[in-house]
């Protein structure tokens, strides 16, 4: 037995891990590598063994870092089936619709440029799928119930189960047999925070022999919620009232927005915040929203509360929802008093770019930031405090206020993540940290030592453990 890091190693992106033994070859996660002028490169480079090997694939959640090269790889010839959680299959049917269509409208940009330009156009700027592609993998789909085994394979079993991150993420346990030895693999996936809106509190494992696990937040701890709540209404008070500008929400279309929506409700509920009128920007967040309120099952009583309350006080919180792209262009000529929440939420792609160019520049307006900015994306170096940035070969000053609202992210910190860790009845024979940058997992995996005195390896990218 034996697992390889593909992805998702040394860095918060492009989650895909290839476990194998003499029976068979798996694959958990997909994802797309985002983020920094390496990104095009090496998604194009990413599938570097044989797919049509693969006999199936586990898919945790539906963020593209997980799932975003599930069509690359059928096109490249896999044609086994993924299995996933129905609302999972719900949300990747407009997910990597969504993502061929921007890749698709990228190209042809550069293709235009390069035209223009009078260059030569690389390999690296074709879509990695089109459209249709994505659509034709959507049949390699396979939906699964949380708690209830499934058999994949002869030789191995598993389960999904709840783990707080965005509606129908998944923790996978995995049972792995090889000749006559069994070994049980655990792979974390996103891990959410405790008592976070919308979803459920991660699920508690008792065991594993082999743990992977999560540590984007592993070196910090988020702000309360309280606290929180405090910044956000401060934040959209002053830039209303005082400032009289925008507020700019880069947000992933799945999970972020739908908290943000809940919170804004919830604070409108206490009276803390005055009527407003919110513009979501993305051509899949009203279908994201709608299948998040289709799958109430997986929804915590508070935020169902919530919705109730909306639905009876709507002229309080008007919610536009924005299709068309001439729609979208109208956004650019609000001045002020618009909250506008866009994809992508790490600003590499899709409205979010458009809707900077023409706030960053506004020093009345704000730009908030709700989630990690991984390495070398936009969002980051707008976090980071760059004076001016490039968006669409322009070069954009930045005078807009940025804030980073830490305690809005769907993930777990370091505390809820070792507090899930102390959920274990035993340490595995050997945890391995993942998905998070360098520094964080390094800090996180020294924790993890100290406190809970358990073996841990921080796997680098492309590398190959054993299992014994």
């Amino acid at each position: 037995m034996q697992i390889t890091f593909l992805g998702g190693a040394g860095e918060v992106t492009g989650s895909c891990y290839l476990v194998e033994t003499a029976e068979v070859r798996f694959l958990v996660d997909c994802g797309m590598f985002q983020g920094g002028r390496d990104a095009d490169r090496k998604n194009h480079a990413a599938i570097s063994f044989d797919p049509e090997t693969i006999d199936f694939v586990l898919l945790t959640h539906a963020h593209v870092d997980h799932s975003g090269l599930l069509p690359r790889l059928a096109v490249l010839g896999f044609r086994g089936p993924v299995y996933m959680t129905g609302a999972t299959a719900d949300l990747l049917a407009v997910i990597l619709k969504d993502s061929a269509h921007i890749q698709e409208k990228e190209a042809e940009w550069h293709a235009k440029t390069a035209l223009r330009n009078k260059h030569l156009l690389s390999h690296e700027n074709n879509p990695l799928y089109t459209v249709t592609q994505a659509e034709i993998f959507l049949r390699q789909i396979r939906s699964v119930n949380y708690d209830e085994p499934c058999q994949p394979h002869p030789s191995v079993r598993c389960c999904f189960r709840d783990a707080g991150h965005i509606i129908g993420s998944a923790i996978i346990e995995v049972w792995l047999k090889s000749g006559s030895k069994q070994r049980k693999i655990v792979f974390s996936g996103d891990l959410g925070q405790k008592g976070h809106p919308i979803v459920r509190d991660p699920t508690l494992i008792r065991e594993a022999d082999y743990l992977l696990v999560e540590s984007t937040y592993g070196n910090r701890c988020h702000r309360s919620m309280q606290d929180t709540r405090d910044e956000l209404i401060e934040i959209i008070c002053r830039t209303f009232s005082q400032k009289r500008g925008n507020i700019i929400v880069p947000a992933f279309t799945v999970g972020r927005t739908q908290d943000l929506l809940f919170l804004l409700s919830d604070l409108q509920r206490q009276g803390c915040l005055s009527a407003m009128d919110v513009y979501v920007d993305s051509p899949m967040a009203l279908a994201a929203t709608e299948i998040t309120l289709k799958h109430s099952e997986l929804l915590d009583k508070e935020t169902i509360d919530a919705i109730h309350w909306h639905r009876q006080h709507n002229e309080n919180m008007r919610i536009h929802f924005v299709q068309e792209v001439e729609e979208s262009i109208r956004l650019n000529h609000i001045q002020s008093g618009a909250i506008i929440i866009s994809a992508s939420g790490m600003c590499d792609a899709g409205r979010i770019k458009y809707h900077l160019k023409y706030n960053l520049p506004r020093p009345e307006c704000s730009i908030l930031f709700t989630g990690f900015q991984a390495a070398g994306t936009l969002g980051r170096r707008l976090v980071d405090g760059n004076k001016s940035v490039r968006i669409f070969g322009e070069q954009i000053p930045v005078r807009a206020s940025i804030h980073t609202v830490g305690g809005l992210s769907a993930h777990a910190d370091q505390q809820d993540l070792l507090d899930w860790l102390k959920g274990f009845s035993r340490p595995p024979l050997k945890t391995f940290v993942v998905h998070g940058e360098p520094d964080n997992a390094e800090i996180f995996a020294g924790m993890i030592r100290e406190q809970l005195q358990w073996p841990v390896g921080i796997p680098q990218r492309m590398t190959t453990e054993r299992l014994d």
